[in-house]
């Protein structure tokens, strides 16, 4: 299929590889230059935006929020006015539901299939094709973008066929992540308190009741001391505000998402919010006064 990424952060760029190398003809679009070069030069095709809308059989949107997502299809330079009808945007970031239905309802005002689809797995299994991506949409929609799902997952969860409940089962996830992710960090110092190395700590939890995946998969950042972010801080203030909306819009109270945020609202003021989401530990080490790994 003729397809467009759009979004080639640490996600969207496995994404499109993935895409790719299952031999799709594949763009790529970033508001950073540097990415699409890499991308072109990794065998990603290359042409006008304007010269190729027209011919797209499936645009994935990949970028941080609602409002960037927005501007991809209906911003200045909005693509879904300059697809043909038919064509299947794959939308992947994480939205309320109700903002999901808006854009679904827009997109099919303009002939275009619109799938609400977020996705989970990080940027490894982004790269390696194997993601798991929460659908909900038309029929019509999953069968025209079943070509480039399998090329992006491994597990596509088929929803319902009105956009937002795929959204709505993301917001559960994504409590679920952003709280473990900060479970694991209070849970790593609270070890290094009592004498419990780090590597220690993730050598005999991820072994017990205890570990969860993100466990498992953050612990590392920390004891190797690198925050290069795969994930950022920043993303949860994001993730865990549009939890809070949601439940607040159902009358949910949400008490452990709300103390999990504030930890990572603190790692933002600390100067963390653009590192590894990891490093919402370092909050929990100032606190204590106690050190991490690579901490000078």
């Amino acid at each position: 299929m003729k397809t467009a990424v759009f979004g080639l952060g640490s996600m969207g760029y496995g994404i499109a590889t993935s895409i790719l190398n299952a031999g799709h003809e594949t763009f790529g679009f970033d508001v950073a230059p540097s990415h699409v070069e890499k991308f072109v030069s990794e065998g990603g095709a290359v042409a006008p935006l304007a010269d190729i809308a027209p011919n797209l059989e499936c645009v994935v949107v990949v970028v941080l929020n609602a409002a960037q997502t927005e501007d991809v299809l209906f911003g200045e330079n909005g693509i879904a006015t300059k697809l043909k009808e038919g064509c299947v945007v794959i939308a992947c970031a994480t939205v309320s539901p109700a903002v999901a239905r808006d854009l679904s309802h827009r997109c099919s005002e303009q002939g275009v299939l619109y799938l609400d689809a977020p996705i989970s797995g990080g940027s490894i299994k982004a790269a390696n094709g194997e993601l798991s991506v929460m659908a909900s949409g038309p029929a019509q929609a999953l069968t025209a973008a079943r070509p480039v799902l399998e090329a992006m997952a491994a597990t596509v969860f088929e929803l319902g066929d009105k956009a937002g409940a795929g959204s709505a089962m993301k917001s559960v996830n994504q409590l679920l992540a952003g709280v473990h992710i900060a479970t694991m960090a209070e849970a790593l110092t609270f070890g290094i308190t009592q004498g419990v190395t780090p590597e220690k700590f993730l050598e005999v939890i991820s072994q017990c009741a205890g570990s969860s995946w993100m466990l498992e998969n953050r612990a590392p950042h920390i004891i190797e001391g690198d925050y290069t972010p795969h994930s950022a801080v920043n993303i949860w203030l994001k993730d865990l505000g549009i939890v809070l909306d949601i439940a607040a819009s159902a009358n949910f109270d949400a008490p452990v998402t709300k103390a999990a945020l504030q930890q990572y609202v603190s790692a933002n003021e600390q100067g963390h919010g653009l590192e590894d989401d990891s490093a919402v530990a370092k909050v929990y080490a100032s606190q204590a006064n106690v050190s991490l790994p690579g901490s000078k």
